[in-house]
């Protein structure tokens, strides 16, 4: 993790003035005058920093960390894909798996199944290959031309209750799972299955993942 200490970094945001001066809000990130940028970087041995992504982005498969650019560079290399974005799926064993989500060249006729087998021959470590392989037409961006990867993080987890439903004997709508986010978590809302047994076994399932759930209040229109 990348934190930073110097003249360039602030005391923080005036959060309101009081009697005794103004109040400062550092949101937790600056301690002792270091700011923890929330990036992962490495220093070589002559003393530059190398970036190497966001500490949020981080995949943790049972708890070991998987930077997405190691599987984002490999897939970068095949001739055919343009863009490429790694995020953690949910999953009920290892907590998170890595997917990737890619943009092919016009005419492409590599297909996902070909793009699997070409990131696992090569990522840097088995807990890295991807169990997924999606193809889709644009990688989000956020307002400044970075991927969105908050975006494709619940496109993977509406994926994976989508098809933990359909293997409990709960086929639904994918527009009825609702997936929102708050201060970067994940939340999910799901229809609550009219049979109780297979909302009983709904529960069972879900809450082995580690994902913030819950049934609607009402039926998702």
């Amino acid at each position: 993790m990348l934190a930073v200490s110097g003249p360039a970094v602030f005391a923080g945001y005036v959060a309101e003035h009081t009697a005794h001066g103004p109040r400062l809000e550092t949101a937790g990130k600056i301690r002792e005058g270091w700011l923890d940028t929330g990036d992962l970087a490495r220093i070589d041995a002559d003393g530059f920093v190398h970036l190497a992504g966001r500490a949020k982005d981080l995949i943790i498969r049972g708890g070991h960390n998987i930077e997405p650019a190691g599987i984002e560079d490999v897939l970068l290399a095949h001739p055919e894909v343009t863009a490429a974005a790694a995020v953690g799926r949910p999953d009920p064993h290892a907590g998170e798996v890595p997917v990737a989500y890619v943009t092919l060249t016009p005419g492409a006729r590599v297909d996902p199944a070909e793009l699997l087998t070409w990131a696992t021959e090569r990522v840097g470590e088995r807990a890295a290959a991807p169990r997924e392989v999606l193809v889709i037409d644009a990688i989000p961006l956020t307002a400044v031309g970075k991927p969105y990867k908050l975006g494709l993080r619940l496109d993977a987890t509406r994926r994976a209750v989508l098809a933990e439903l359909a293997a409990q004997g709960a086929d639904c709508d994918p527009d009825q799972i609702v997936c929102r986010t708050h201060d970067g978590s994940v939340h999910v809302v799901v229809p609550a299955p009219a049979d109780q047994a297979v909302r009983h076994r709904v529960t069972a399932a879900l809450d082995r993942y580690v994902l913030d759930w819950q049934y609607a209040a009402q039926p998702v229109t």
